[in-house]
């Protein structure tokens, strides 16, 4: 395999899906020398097999408004891969969505559940309409309606409500799994979490259960963010302002900004990302693309030691190669934010089981899994010179597991 020649050819088959063609041009380079290792994968056309995905379902949805207007939006699913298991993936709504974002998430879906070492193949779906707040209670219209037309009652949608099938820890998974992957690249270098200073982008659920897991280990979570700006507490965000942040952004769907009413010692940044800051440990967990160039070299000044995914792909190619070239901590949201995902399949296995699991038991699954990818990442991504290239390790992990599972199955 060319990887480069393999991604100019995928950018003039979709030429309109940029943040697709950036997702595949970063995994690919990775691991061409593991896939160049295997003949027996360049005759099957086994890369294009994996890049361009089993199926795509994109479809109108008309529906009238509060105002009795009607409204037009676009509805996808991309089911990516399945040879190691059903497709699995979330659902994305916001007006930025489109195909090309959606088939880079359902991608990067593909290799994070294959890290989970849990049989899930890759898939991911949306809408390009953004509702205020989609959590729980959607999850809950979605299996519903699911159950009326199928007349089957069985774990197909994860993140239900617990009384009918939803698993404990599962709304806190994607942001303790990122902590948990955080204290993993710590240890290789002998640092405790305990007293660092962290700057957490975003302010949903993967932010807020990342700040809760920090503040529970004895981190100081300095900053929180939305769309709209981001908050720094000089004196840190503990567990009464995170309380406050989580009954004003779950419950009063509010603003961020509201913080500093709440506040006053505490600044508010209007139309601005919290990377300048300074401090021990950055986590952004909001969305793609969050971390540019001089944001990641602002963070390397300003003396942070680890940055570790919670959102998907959140950090810029030369973001990523500015942390890579600093030799800091480094991980790719396919590793460190695996964890969300890892306990949707364990809802899925509870409902199996027809079982529920206390909420120790989910958690000391998600440790395990969060450790099981930290090793993997380990094994394949330690460089001559003793640093783990994450990024290699999870791309190589991922892809091998699912490389073997389509060999094995045939030219399907």
């Amino acid at each position: 395999m060319n990887a480069a020649k393999v991604v100019e050819d995928l950018k003039q088959r979709f030429p309109n899906e940029p943040e697709y063609i950036q997702a595949v041009s970063q995994v690919l380079p990775t691991i061409e020398e593991e896939y160049n290792k295997h003949p027996e994968f360049e005759k099957a056309n086994l890369i294009e097999r994996l890049c361009i995905p089993d199926r795509i379902c994109e479809f109108r949805i008309t529906w009238v408004d509060d105002k009795g207007n009607v409204q037009t939006n676009m509805g996808y699913r991309i089911q990516h891969n399945n040879a190691i298991g059903p497709y699995k993936g979330g659902l994305r709504y916001h007006k930025s969505v489109n195909l090309g974002i959606l088939k880079f998430l359902a991608f990067e879906q593909t290799f994070k559940n294959s890290l989970t070492t849990l049989p899930m193949g890759g898939a991911k779906g949306g809408s390009d309409f953004s509702p205020r707040g989609v959590g729980g209670r959607e999850v809950g219209y979605l299996f519903g309606q699911y159950k009326k037309l199928t007349h089957q009652f069985q774990g197909v949608l994860t993140g239900k409500g617990i009384p009918f099938g939803g698993s404990l820890i599962r709304p806190e998974a994607t942001g303790y799994g990122t902590v948990y992957f955080l204290t993993s690249m710590l240890a290789t270098r002998n640092i405790d979490i305990k007293g660092k200073k962290v700057l957490i982008s975003g302010a949903g659920n993967v932010a807020q259960y990342a700040a809760e897991k920090c503040l529970q280990l004895g981190a100081i979570p300095m900053t929180m963010s939305d769309s709209d700006g981001y908050i720094f507490d000089p004196d840190g965000i503990d567990r009464a302002k995170l309380d406050y942040i989580m009954e004003l952004k779950n419950v009063e769907r509010g603003r961020i900004k509201e913080y500093v009413e709440e506040y006053p010692t505490a600044k508010y940044y209007e139309g601005k990302r919290p990377w300048y800051e300074k401090a021990d440990i950055a986590l952004p967990c909001a969305t793609q693309n969050e971390i540019n160039g001089d944001e990641a070299a602002a963070l390397v000044k300003n003396g942070v030691i680890a940055v570790a995914e919670g959102a998907n792909m959140p950090s810029l190619p030369e973001a990523i190669k500015i942390f890579q070239d600093a030799k800091i901590l480094y991980s790719p949201g396919k590793a460190s934010n695996a964890g969300g995902v890892s306990v949707s399949g364990l809802e899925m296995s509870q409902n199996s089981e027809r079982l529920s699991w206390t909420a120790e038991e989910v958690d000391n699954y998600l440790k395990r899994i969060m450790n099981d990818i930290h090793e993997n990442c380990v094994k394949y991504g330690t460089e001559k010179d003793g640093y783990i290239n994450y990024v290699k390790g999870a791309n190589v992990a991922g892809f091998m597991k699912v490389a073997k599972a389509m060999m094995a199955q045939g030219i399907v």
